[in-house]
């Protein structure tokens, strides 16, 4: 049995251009994870085409800011203001933003 699952390590500057050429190749979003390292984040998104998903991984430092993916994918942007709420990641574009106000959490950013 052939393993349908993939995981790509990218520069965070290509994200964009690579979520487009996902879109293009037929793959739809799935999920946008983000965690706390040592150095600052880790970001996984998750693609899926019928039965086979790419994942796309990168690092950031806490004060990087990134690009948003939901003028390619739209429902990105509920991701992306989660991120951005729980986790204090800066996300550049993101088509419909909700300026930290998605969640209200007793701490601001808690994840950060």
């Amino acid at each position: 049995m052939q393993d349908n699952n993939q995981l790509k390590i990218i520069d965070p500057n290509t994200l964009v251009p690579t979520a487009l050429e996902m879109k293009n190749s037929g793959y739809r979003l799935v999920q946008i994870c983000a965690t706390r390292t040592e150095g600052g984040y880790e970001l996984t998104y998750s693609f899926a085409k019928g039965y086979r998903l790419k994942n796309l991984r990168f690092e950031i430092a806490e004060e990087t800011e990134i690009m948003s993916v939901s003028n390619i994918f739209e429902p990105a942007f509920l991701y992306e203001n989660e991120i951005h709420d729980l986790f204090g990641i800066k996300i550049n574009l993101i088509k419909i933003d909700y300026n930290g106000t998605l969640y209200k959490t007793a701490k601001e950013t808690p994840f950060k």
